[in-house]
């Protein structure tokens, strides 16, 4: 007992710096596996957050930039100017469909894998539901240049093959792709049978972790198939289903260009133009790149905002949120 007390006695008088080295001594390993991470984020992910200082500057192709000047108004320091150049062109119509189509994505296709994934979970032939699986993640490995292609194949208003069964059976050919609300509609449905298969990849792997134990309680209870799904494994995924639902709240500005440039066509523009597509016809191909910078900086700027208050609510809720 005596020993014991001396040599916690000793630990205790360890300064601080000591006691670093002792546990550093011990995991180093683990540590200089985290090196190469830490080189590639401060390499590739923060030294080029400099450049967000174009969104403040005159552009020039030639010029460093540090030695880039300070945007200016008639020879007034206004480092505010692209941010209201972007302003008074169509950024707010951009940004008005950004958030639209974003929220009918999330609204129409968070559900989507975590539905899919219930129904996987349920079935009770292994080959079946691998076969199913398998099928499901395949589009999400096509490019949307393909996806489009497919979009035009079957809901073109001519050609397209659901439009000719429409036809055959005597009614009007519907405009798909060239009327606003439907081809809204049309991309939304794409985006979902795009990716509801792979998003459902960590809804399945969550239900996975669920104690099977959990299971046979509830069947010793009487609780059929609905309500072993509704009581055990939707509570078992919730977790899982709150983070990538901050995740996704967090991107409601943002939104992939590859699917918007290849969907959009002059025929909807006024509901198909984004902020993606906005950066790319007004600022990288007119070479504005310091009004590109200003819009995505806005951004990113406002989906740092929704990501954070979505985690903060999630946690007045009593969820853990992402941190």
């Amino acid at each position: 007992m005596e020993n014991n007390r001396e040599i916690t006695a000793s630990v205790k008088k360890r300064s601080p710096w000591s006691k670093f080295l002792i546990y550093m001594k011990r995991y180093w390993q683990l540590y200089a596996m985290l090196l190469l991470p830490i080189i590639y984020l401060l390499v590739f992910k923060y030294q080029p957050m400099k450049y967000i200082l174009i969104a403040f500057k005159e552009y020039k192709l030639n010029t460093k930039l540090w030695d880039m000047p300070w945007a200016n108004t008639a020879g007034k320091l206004d480092v505010f100017k692209y941010f209201k150049k972007a302003m008074n062109t169509d950024f707010y119509n951009a940004l008005r469909n950004n958030v639209t189509l974003n929220l009918l994505d999330l609204f129409f296709g968070f559900p989507a894998p975590v539905i899919f994934a219930l129904i996987l979970n349920e079935l009770p032939f292994k080959r079946f539901k691998k076969t199913v699986q398998t099928i499901a993640y395949m589009p999400h490995f096509l490019s949307w240049v393909i996806i489009y292609g497919l979009s035009v194949q079957l809901f073109a208003a001519g050609s397209g093959l659901v439009n000719q069964v429409v036809s055959l059976m005597g009614r009007e050919p519907i405009p798909f792709l060239n009327e606003p609300n439907h081809w809204i509609a049309t991309y939304i449905f794409m985006g979902i049978w795009q990716s509801f298969g792979w998003g459902s990849i960590i809804y399945l792997a969550a239900i996975a972790g669920i104690n099977p134990e959990l299971y046979e309680a509830a069947s010793v209870d009487g609780a059929g198939r609905f309500s072993k799904m509704w009581h055990v494994t939707l509570p078992g995924i919730k977790s899982t289903i709150v983070v990538l639902l901050i995740m996704n709240l967090g991107g409601i500005v943002g939104g992939a260009f590859d699917r918007i440039y290849a969907m959009q066509n002059p025929l909807v523009l006024d509901v198909a133009e984004t902020i993606a597509t906005f950066v790319y016809k007004n600022g990288v191909k007119q070479l504005k790149f310091s009004l590109s910078t200003a819009v995505g900086l806005f951004q990113s700027v406002v989906g740092l905002f929704f990501l954070l208050s979505a985690n903060a609510l999630s946690r007045r809720l009593g969820e853990r949120g992402i941190w």
